[in-house]
């Protein structure tokens, strides 16, 4: 049936299913339920630039979770699809002061990025509620200089990480104590060691960190000021098959095993997971309009490359995704395998999704599907050659099994385009 979405005026859509989305938000949830002590207060939020389109926040939201968001424009979009105050983080390097203001008067919870930023939320809150409002818990990001991943763009942690207070350069631990002993309504850790491509044992030793830094504040302090820690990052997403690993259960456990403190009690806890929560559950499916060959190479030219690609075309090797092949009627290609690029619309040759990648052979009218592409990809596309914004469909099985779909993203029209562009000035 999907195929039938495709045509000369959508021949590229964005598909995400619906169920499987719900089953790993379950996951997630049942994962830390195992591991937390009973009445643990604990927020998993929903890193909105994974997924930003508000329908798809909204369902997430109807799921038990909160947004962790990254600037104005994603504030705006968790405020549309109506997740509370009490269920929003703002994060972000360079906040403005009337972003600042914004989020106080909200009463959001507040990551503070550096020291200059923490001045600013103390001349706000102390000029009084007439001019914040009165305000939400408010944290301080702190990077424990553990190093880098096997992707450097996604590795947080590194010794000269743009994020967060580095506790390892010289003064940095006491500069934090101090802070926290002059402003008693800074509650929160916040540490994000990075996602894609950093293993596991090194998230831990983050968290691990974190939760060694609040209670050596909370004994200096002699009270138990530092209350909730906020142990950002996701999990790497396994982009070869179709095997979900690591497992939410797996990183849970390995919390237990590495940070047990975290899990008696005595702290809240706040998760920013997004790829991982939703890769696995979408998919982008085009039609392959030409098929060519250069130097001996077959080619199939699609309508997805760069503009909902973009990591995978910029930088094949740390992000290569699946492709699978069809028929025009939607049916698995079948076939001798044959090795063959398959390329996108963009005017620019190495707008690639796939590179001498071995697949049935592929014919015009055909169809190829760029799996493990939920999160990221078809929500977050990139303007190039002013090629319209695809649709976004969530799909999920009726109880007579029929197959439904539902829009979450209209194609972006041609009309549309012009006037983003400033064609009406």
């Amino acid at each position: 049936m999907t195929h039938d979405l495709l045509d000369d005026h959508s021949p590229l859509i964005g598909l995400l299913d619906l169920q499987d989305m719900r089953d790993t938000v379950s996951a997630l949830h049942a994962a830390f339920d195992e591991v937390t002590a009973p009445g643990q207060h604990v927020l998993h939020t929903f890193a909105v630039k994974a997924a930003s389109l508000a329908p798809v926040l909204r369902r997430l939201g109807g799921l038990g979770m909160g947004a962790e968001v990254a600037g104005p424009g994603e504030l705006a979009l968790a405020t549309a699809a109506g997740f509370p105050p009490d269920r929003v983080v703002l994060d972000s390097p360079a906040k403005t002061r009337a972003e600042l203001r914004e989020a106080l008067a909200q009463g959001i919870a507040l990551n503070a990025d550096n020291p200059q930023e923490l001045d600013r939320i103390a001349e706000l809150i102390d000029a009084g509620p007439g001019t914040t409002g009165g305000h939400g818990p408010i944290g301080l990001r702190v990077n424990p200089q553990l190093g880098g991943g096997s992707i450097d763009a996604m590795s947080t942690a590194t010794a000269t990480s743009k994020f967060g207070v580095a506790l390892r350069d010289e003064g940095a631990r006491a500069r934090v104590l101090r802070a926290f002993a002059e402003h008693p309504w800074l509650t929160r850790l916040h540490c994000h060691v990075g996602s894609q491509g950093i293993p596991l044992e090194r998230m831990a030793a983050g968290v691990r960190a974190t939760h060694e830094l609040a209670e050596e504040i909370n004994t200096a302090l002699g009270r138990r000021q530092v209350d909730t820690l906020d142990i950002g990052g996701g999990l790497p997403v396994n982009f070869d098959g179709e095997e979900t690993d690591p497992t939410f259960a797996a990183y849970a456990a390995l919390l237990r095993r590495e940070v047990p403190g975290l899990f008696d009690g005595r702290y809240g806890l706040v998760t920013e997971f997004g790829r991982s929560l939703l890769a696995k559950s979408g998919l982008i499916l085009t039609r392959v309009e030409y098929t060519k060959t250069a130097g001996g190479r077959p080619i199939a030219v699609t309508h997805a490359g760069a503009q909902v690609a973009t990591r995978t075309v910029f930088a094949p090797d740390a992000w290569p995704i699946r492709v699978a092949a069809y028929d025009a009627k939607g049916r698995p290609k079948t076939g001798v395998p044959l090795r063959q690029d398959v390329a996108g619309p963009c005017c620019f040759a190495g707008d690639l999704v796939a590179r001498d990648r071995a697949l049935p052979p592929l014919a015009p009218g055909d169809l190829t599907a760029l799996l493990d592409t939920g999160a990221y990809y078809f929500s977050t596309p990139f303007a190039y050659n002013s090629l319209p914004r695809p649709a976004v469909y969530g799909y999920a099985y009726e109880p007579d099994g029929t197959l439904a779909f539902t829009m979450l993203r209209r194609a972006q029209t041609l009309a549309e385009v012009v006037a983003e562009s400033g064609g009406d000035l």
